[in-house]
């Protein structure tokens, strides 16, 4: 090769270093907003991981081996009509929509007094002091049992919970549950391994409360754990597991047989 040969090989590979790379799919942002399996956390009672705090009044948390012999999880222990959350307080959900996904076991649910209500999660955020409640329940005595149902309180709704007989809180089992925050039409859907529960689907005009229209705050906090609202229940104490939390602007699945 010629010695002018080689100074334009050597140009246009110069230059060509200097040209910006195209972006990748590995350089996308990930779509997981948190993640949290409790493994890397210490034996013990905990106030906070990678990513949340904790909110806590009459209740623990508390991180423990694993029931399956694998890895840890969380323990959550409330006494009388009591709350312990973990706290995710910094989300910020691209198009303000969000998939949940976790695996929890309720150790009892409340039998006095009638129409007891709990929740399971709470998300809220800013522009309106409405809560989304994506998964809760209710005591009905009218159907002697526990229900699972969507709700919401402070909005321009009201206090109300969308429960359905067509979804039984099971007690003493673990359950894989994902639910969806969709802003496209304030709609809420929720599936229990891996099976959509449409029943307990809300929206803007399809709620359990006032006539108003049923809108997200702009979300940037959720909370996930136990409270129960009335005083002097029955157990006088609540127990809950939860493991393997993922909250991702795409849905995660997992929840299959």
């Amino acid at each position: 090769m010629t010695p002018l040969r080689k100074a334009a090989v050597a140009l246009l590979a110069t230059a060509a270093a200097l040209l910006p790379v195209s972006p990748t799919a590995s350089a996308s942002p990930s779509p997981v907003l948190a993640r949290e399996t409790f493994d890397r956390l210490p034996l013990g009672p905990v106030t906070q991981g990678r990513g949340w705090t904790a909110d806590t009044s009459d209740g623990t948390l508390t991180i423990a081996r694993s029931s399956s012999g694998r890895g840890r999880e969380l323990r959550i222990r409330t006494q009388g009509n009591g709350h312990a959350f973990l706290v995710f307080p910094d989300l910020k959900p691209p198009g303000n929509s969000f998939w949940g996904r976790l695996r929890l076991r309720v150790d009892a649910f409340p039998t006095v007094p009638d129409w007891a209500h709990w929740t399971l999660a709470e998300a809220s955020g800013t522009g309106s002091p409405t809560l989304v409640r994506p998964l809760g329940g209710q005591y009905a005595p009218t159907d002697r049992g526990n229900f699972w149902g969507v709700g919401s309180d402070l909005g321009p709704t009201g206090d109300w919970t969308s429960w359905k007989t067509s979804a039984p809180a099971r007690a003493g089992t673990w359950q894989c549950v994902e639910f969806h925050l969709d802003a496209t039409d304030n709609r809420v859907t929720v599936s229990f391994d891996g099976v959509p529960q449409p029943d307990l689907t809300v929206s803007t005009h399809q709620h359990g409360g006032t006539s108003d229209p049923f809108v997200f705050p702009t979300f940037d906090r959720l909370k996930l754990g136990w409270q129960l609202y009335q005083a002097d229940p029955s157990p006088s104490s609540y127990g809950l597991r939860m493991d393997d939390i993922v909250l991702s602007s795409r849905r995660v699945g997992g929840c299959g047989a």
